[in-house]
């Protein structure tokens, strides 16, 4: 995935994360990027430095110092995907499958999780299939 540094006509800055540069160009042809701020659909990329992989930049991608408030918040975060997970069934890497069997009217409805690429999300995406990921959080050992 890469993540693009966007803003919209109006001025407002946002981010957004896309399979390649090519799925950017298709989604904003579609329409399907907009501006979280004001909803405008003339969005464009912003100038960003490239991000490498270091040693370092690794081991600080996992400190994430936390306040209450923060730490209250990933709580209830991690009581919402553990509802999901109780709550669906887990088809591994037939996720794109089923997702698209039960679309089509091929299979009853249920709340699916399971693996896909993301190459795959894209593409049920694109075909109309409501997919989002559940996040990765923290551990409880902090």
């Amino acid at each position: 995935m890469i993540r693009y540094n966007l803003s919209c006509d109006n001025g407002h800055d946002f981010e957004g994360w896309f399979a390649s540069s090519d799925d950017f160009d298709s989604q904003v042809e579609r329409r399907l990027v907009a501006c979280p701020t004001c909803g405008s659909h003339s969005v464009s990329k912003q100038l960003m430095a490239p991000s490498v992989s270091t040693a370092r930049k690794k081991e600080g991608t996992r400190a994430l110092v936390m306040d209450r408030a923060q730490k209250e918040t990933i709580a209830k975060i991690r009581e919402l995907v553990n509802s999901i997970r109780e709550n669906a069934e887990d088809v591994g890497e037939r996720f794109p499958e089923e997702a698209r069997k039960i679309h089509y009217g091929e299979a009853e409805q249920r709340g699916l999780i399971g693996k896909a690429s993301a190459e795959e999300a894209v593409a049920l995406l694109e075909e109309g299939i409501e997919i989002a990921p559940l996040p990765v959080l923290p551990d409880d050992a902090n």
